[in-house]
């Protein structure tokens, strides 16, 4: 029989995070849930099953990071698996994104994932053992107009993650950054952010209403995401990187043929510069 596991989940109020929290929680694991919006929690999770926990927290407060931490270790002893789910999607072009809405993208999708990373990897180093998933997208592959900062931040945690799983896999930590394509959530309804100082020109409205004409209409299942999540956790040998979605995946696989097309034609110059 198979140890139970302990999860700890940003963002874990709504969407992905609100299904692997309830798919953890059937499977008999425990639960260290975590959002800045508690009365979502109430509505969405049972809190009081004993293997749950739910916490308040805003990721980019490191000081609430590492409390919160504290708190979840303090109630169940360890934490086995890190999923870094919580996001924020702000829609414009990057003449239109102030420079306080473009560090907000990042804050969150950047630098607060890496306050629970560093926050909590003590007590991964510690245990000898545990996994971290940080979630991306497939727009961490591939640049999209409009979404900028989203494509700054998804790329970035795409980056960290490969480094992240060399500098921590001597301390038997495992590394997995998903990059799901579209899944059926309320992130293009509510939780969609839009540039306050629109231009004309760009005509990003027009983009704002195709995405959330998508919304309820997205390929991807969240049950079958968590599913997924769940899976790979009990892995020995987890991937690295996972595109989840058909949309997802394909969509890398051709950005990938189209840019070694690109690198093939221009190689004589990238062949130049040597001494």
């Amino acid at each position: 029989m198979s140890k139970q596991k302990v999860w700890f989940i940003t963002g874990a109020s709504k969407g992905m995070g609100l299904e692997v929290a309830k798919l953890i929680l059937e499977k008999g694991d425990k639960v260290i849930a975590t959002s800045r919006n508690l009365k979502e929690f109430k509505k969405n999770l049972i809190g009081n099953n004993e293997n749950l926990l739910l916490l308040k927290l805003d990721i980019t407060d490191e000081k609430e990071v590492r409390t919160v931490i504290e708190q979840g270790i303090e109630k169940f002893g360890r934490i086995d698996v890190l999923l870094n789910n919580a996001g924020y999607y702000l829609v414009g072009s990057l003449e239109e994104i102030s420079d306080l809405e473009f560090r907000k993208t990042l804050d969150v999708n950047v630098f607060g994932m890496v306050n629970v990373i560093r926050n909590i990897m003590p007590y991964f180093r510690g245990q000898g053992s545990a996994h971290i998933i940080n979630t991306a997208s497939n727009m961490g592959y591939i640049g999209y107009g409009n979404t900028g900062s989203y494509n700054a931040s998804k790329f970035a945690v795409i980056g960290l993650s490969e480094a992240l799983a060399k500098e921590v896999n001597p301390f038997g930590v495992k590394v997995t950054v998903i990059a799901p394509g579209m899944f059926r959530t309320n992130f293009m309804g509510s939780t969609l952010s839009v540039a306050e100082n629109l231009i004309p020109e760009y005509n990003v409205e027009a983009h704002v209403e195709m995405l959330r004409n998508f919304n309820g209409h997205q390929p991807g299942n969240p049950k079958k995401l968590a599913e997924v999540l769940y899976e790979i956790s009990t892995m020995e040998e987890p991937p690295l990187h996972l595109p989840l979605g058909t949309d997802s995946y394909l969509s890398i696989v051709e950005s990938r043929k189209r840019e070694a097309v690109e690198l093939e034609k221009w190689k004589h110059l990238s062949l130049s510069t040597d001494f």
